[in-house]
């Protein structure tokens, strides 16, 4: 995690809590370390963020202080409702997890009448989830397309053969019947698209392709948008 969405995280563990919250307790949740979580709450101090506390006893975060406020029309508020709902279809358990979170941060900053629209349950995503392989953590797909890391995949493809790729991820898509990662392929030498479910083994290289990302995204849309929409596989 970032330390720009750290920091914001440790606000908002504090704002929604009622009692002292101890460091570990963060580095638990953050899974980051407790020196971390100290050089933290200290940048924070030094913002003015009224954070009172020490070592060994909790932090709080003195009432008054507020975010930002946000606001949504009721359209708006559905939106975000239902797409969270989307979400939990997709496979991906951290961005299932997340969702709630993201309902949760956002229900406590809106006023009553559209906390009320977030709690209801007057909207829903039916369906299964999209099926993955065992083999894939999906939010370590998500990680190395943000962090711009290549990764290593052992990938079966429709007659059933089984390559070793090396691939600089660039895109995860959730379609109904798979999710779909896209990138440039080491092997190949192009961008292709791999789904999961055809993945028997995936792992960080410990490599990356800094700079590269948005140039490679470019190329991907520039081609499909040739030759229509993008397909589920082209190993």
């Amino acid at each position: 995690m970032r330390k720009a969405s750290r920091l914001f995280e440790i606000i908002q563990i504090l704002r929604l809590s009622s009692h002292p919250i101890t460091a570990q307790q963060m580095a638990e949740r953050l899974e980051v370390s407790e020196r971390s979580i100290y050089r933290d709450i200290a940048a924070l101090q030094a913002m003015r963020v009224p954070i009172e506390g020490e070592r060994g006893i909790g932090y709080i975060l003195r009432p008054g202080f507020h975010l930002p406020p946000l606001m949504f029309s009721a359209e708006e508020t559905e939106a975000i409702v239902l797409g969270m709902a989307l979400n939990t279809r997709t496979g991906d358990r951290d961005l299932g997890e997340a969702s709630t979170r993201v309902l949760e941060k956002i229900a406590a900053a809106v006023p009553a009448p559209l906390r009320q629209a977030l709690s209801s349950r007057a909207l829903h995503a039916w369906g299964g989830a999209i099926p993955t392989a065992d083999a894939v953590d999906l939010g370590q797909v998500r990680r190395a397309i943000r962090d711009e890391e290549k990764l290593a995949i052992d990938y079966r493809d429709e007659q059933g053969r089984v390559t070793e790729r090396v691939i600089r991820p660039i895109a995860l898509i959730y379609y109904s019947e798979a999710a779909v990662v896209v990138g440039w392929c080491e092997l190949r030498e192009a961008v292709r698209n791999f789904r999961i479910d055809r993945v028997s083994a995936c792992s960080a290289t410990g490599r990356d392709f800094r700079g590269e990302g948005e140039a490679l995204r470019r190329l991907w849309v520039e081609g499909w948008q040739t030759a229509g929409a993008p397909v589920t596989a082209s190993a």
